[in-house]
């Protein structure tokens, strides 16, 4: 049975919103379900260069709430028709990798013989949060991925089989409190209430992968501008997630720094003439450098190809070797011969043929799938993660914490009278 059919839906014409945050841009998209499996029909879009943020972390509360001010107005006024003149009210965002942590947790209940039900799987996902639950972090993500009755292995969904005793192996994500909540006063003063959050290179991966690639196994590796977020698939599930605290802002700055011009040029350098792995013409090939500070801006300076991926090659090798360091020291490096790279920064010329010699796996490149009425300017990697945080909000509420705690039975007696207590103590 496909992981698909463990998935809780939103209702039919439900209006759900994302709003991706991160230290290039701020995009909004606001989308209505379509059917009941979850499928998203786009109705907004707003984006704008970020402001107030830098490697996934808000620096300056009141420049970033300008840009998502803006860039939401944006959403709504496109959606206007579908929205029926009411403001946008909630969100889900997404957590940069550089907060996210990964743990995995066991957690086991008695069943008694009988058949096992969803508030079954439910009270022993919120048995393994009690686990977890700590002053100093956010618990995000609660999804379960192996199952065993009676101590037998391999099973993918327990629902309706019997067993005397059910044990879950759950893949939880945590996030540290405070970035979390700084992002919340930012999305609270722009009159907006925070409906759930997603880690970003889930959210990507579930854009950008299809069903095969997340069952057999397949990496995702999300460029950001400030961070590059790592997100592992296996068996229908993220079993994984980490990060590298470096994206394609650092490959700017280093162009600059050695070209020695304005972030700005260097970055429109970078886009028209950067390429991951240098080819015989680029010693050839001459660039016009805009110098800071030159006087005379009617005289070009020119550098030959060669210097700006000599520049270009040796940073995105770095992200790439600390990547596969991090897949390696966790164990998780074998999982698929498949990668996937998406964000921003995956859009450099040659770049998976880099990532293919790097990594050594078979690399190709994502962009975001399963929505409909997508347009063209907001359908390329940068957007997968946008994207990718709708189809969570839209399919995946039965990972969501609170939603477990809020929907879970208690099974036994005991358990019962302890949770009427909980409740009302």
């Amino acid at each position: 049975m496909s992981a698909k059919a463990n998935l809780q839906y939103k209702p039919k014409d439900s209006l759900v919103a994302a709003l991706d945050i991160g230290s290039h841009k701020i995009a909004c998209l606001i989308g209505r379900v379509i059917d009941d499996q979850g499928g998203i029909e786009i109705v907004g879009v707003g984006y704008q260069g970020s402001q107030g943020i830098k490697g996934g972390v808000i620096v300056d509360l009141a420049a970033a709430e300008s840009t998502i001010r803006q860039t939401v107005n944006t959403a709504e006024n496109m959606a206007a028709e579908a929205m029926k003149g009411y403001p946008l009210r909630e969100v889900i965002i997404n957590i940069p990798g550089v907060n996210a942590r990964s743990h995995f947790v066991s957690a086991d209940i008695q069943v008694h013989g009988h058949d096992i039900t969803d508030n079954d799987v439910r009270r022993a996902l919120s048995k393994a949060q009690d686990q977890v639950l700590s002053p100093d972090y956010e618990l995000i993500h609660t999804i379960p991925v192996h199952y065993k009755i009676d101590g037998h292995e391999g099973i993918r969904d327990p629902r309706g089989m019997v067993g005397q005793e059910m044990e879950v192996e759950i893949h939880m994500v945590t996030a540290d409190l405070a970035p979390l909540e700084n992002m919340a006063e930012c999305i609270e003063r722009s009159h907006l209430d925070v409906e759930s959050v997603c880690v970003s290179s889930y959210a990507a991966g579930l854009s950008v992968l299809v069903e095969d690639e997340m069952d057999l196994g397949c990496t995702v590796i999300d460029m950001g501008a400030g961070v590059t977020s790592i997100a592992v698939f296996q068996g229908g599930h993220m079993i994984y997630c980490d990060h590298v605290p470096i994206g394609g802002w650092h490959v700017t700055n280093d162009i600059a720094k050695i070209m020695t011009c304005s972030t700005a040029d260097a970055e429109r350098i970078k886009t028209l003439y950067g390429s991951a792995i240098s080819s015989g013409n680029d010693e050839n090939e001459l660039i016009d450098i805009p110098q800071i500070g030159e006087v005379n801006k009617h005289e070009p300076h020119h550098e030959p190809r060669s210097k700006l991926i000599g520049i270009i090659q040796p940073r995105l090798e770095e992200i790439l070797e600390f990547v596969r360091q991090r897949l390696e020291d966790n164990g998780v490096n074998n999982v698929g011969r498949r990668v996937v790279l998406t964000g921003g920064a995956s859009q450099m010329q040659n770049i998976t043929e880099l990532a293919e010699h790097v990594l050594d796996k078979r690399v190709s490149l994502g962009r975001p799938k399963r929505l409909y009425s997508l347009p063209d300017a907001v359908s390329g990697p940068a957007f997968a993660t946008t994207a990718g945080l709708l189809i969570y909000l839209a399919q995946h509420q039965n990972e969501m914490p609170a939603e477990i705690m809020a929907s879970v039975t208690p099974g036994t007696l005991w358990e019962r009278i302890k949770y009427w207590w909980k409740e009302n103590w």
